[in-house]
């Protein structure tokens, strides 16, 4: 017999996903009996509302989970690897939003408009992964693309905003963005050399986050860089491919840094082995789970950033045939990072949880 209620622990409860997760499971109206707001022991005794009411943040420990159902984990991989196979361990099926379980073969990594069935593999650990958030967003575009026309290779670049590293790095760039705005002096009637000299003072901008200043800048740059030159950010758009959709689509990435504070974009690049007009599919996007269609670049219709900010949906435009292949189109994929890319994501699985399997 289904529970009428399920008591839900969110750990990293103060982050910025964290509180994300509990306003999706009030306003998808997640059923709930009980809620356990977890953090660090610098977080206890706060308070947060849920549904009207304070909770208040108790200390994340290894007995924190006791009776729990359902753990939605978003305070960092170290803390997953610690804390999520105690809360397995204990009953609690965990949906990590880390990467440290990603790739983990007995760990079911799902994005669910793609493939939910694989939550069924969680008994394994009672723990679901959470792709990475630039997977999510990429995969939940291309897999009616998929299922119509099999994709051969993926070529994707990322336009990813700061909030993807968290409340610091917001803080970094607006702090950076207005240090440059108030001191450079110039005017349309001034010559760009003007401008150069004004921003050469920023070239070494003091940073704390990035390695470089995000204010005005674009980085290259996400996570740590591997002995393939790659960055860590982009292989696990490689590998969470592989693992989500189909390992035999060819993967190739470049992840980028911008000074945006919500919202990362992408531009997709796909090689099919059926063609597909862009037309084609326009209508199948039209009608693909998690997705909005916006595309009408005659009346400059088409993703962006502030539109996709606290939506559920992946948002898809610029859609057009790729002239230089027989068989390919071009993208541009916009979601909310913090929304579809981790809490709702995370919420979503747990929610097919309930329906089928606990």
């Amino acid at each position: 017999m289904k529970k009428e209620g399920y008591k839900v622990a969110v750990v990293g409860a103060t982050g910025a996903v964290g509180n994300m997760m509990i306003k999706v499971l009030e306003r998808r109206l997640f059923p709930v009996s009980e809620i356990v707001l977890l953090a660090s022991g610098r977080s206890s005794g706060r308070k947060m509302k849920f549904k009207g009411v304070d909770y208040p943040v108790q200390e994340l420990t290894e007995n924190s989970f006791e009776g729990v159902d359902i753990g939605l984990f978003s305070a960092g991989g170290g803390i997953s690897a610690k804390f999520a196979p105690c809360a397995a361990q204990a009953g609690c099926i965990v949906v990590d939003n880390t990467a440290h379980f990603r790739m983990d073969p007995e760990v079911p990594l799902v994005v669910p408009e793609v493939n939910p069935d694989d939550i069924a593999q969680y008994p394994k650990k009672n723990i679901i992964a959470n792709p990475n958030c630039s997977t999510i967003q990429m995969l939940v575009a291309l897999k009616p693309i998929h299922d119509a026309a099999r994709i051969k290779r993926i070529v994707v670049s990322t336009y990813q905003s700061v909030s993807g590293t968290g409340k610091d790095a917001i803080e970094e760039m607006l702090n950076q963005s207005r240090e440059i705005a108030q001191a450079t002096q110039w005017s349309k009637d001034d010559g760009l050399d003007s401008l150069w000299e004004s921003l050469r003072n920023f070239k070494t901008m003091k940073t704390s986050v990035y390695p470089h200043r995000i204010g005005y800048e674009c980085l290259p740059h996400i996570d740590v860089f591997l002995e393939n030159g790659y960055t860590k950010e982009e292989m696990k758009m490689v590998w969470e491919t592989g693992k989500i959709l189909d390992p035999t689509i060819k993967v190739t990435a470049t992840t980028v840094r911008v000074p945006t504070f919500f919202g990362h974009s992408e531009s997709v690049n796909v090689e099919t082995e059926k063609k597909l007009t862009a037309q084609q599919a326009r209508e199948i996007l039209s009608k693909a789970p998690g997705v909005k269609l916006w595309d009408d670049p005659g009346k400059n219709r088409y993703p962006l950033t502030a539109l996709a900010a606290g939506e559920d949906f992946t948002m898809v435009g610029r859609v057009r045939e790729d002239t230089s292949i027989e068989n390919g189109l071009n993208l541009w994929v916009v979601s909310d990072n913090i929304l579809k890319g981790a809490a709702l994501n995370a919420v979503q699985i747990a929610e097919i949880l309930i329906q089928k399997y606990i």
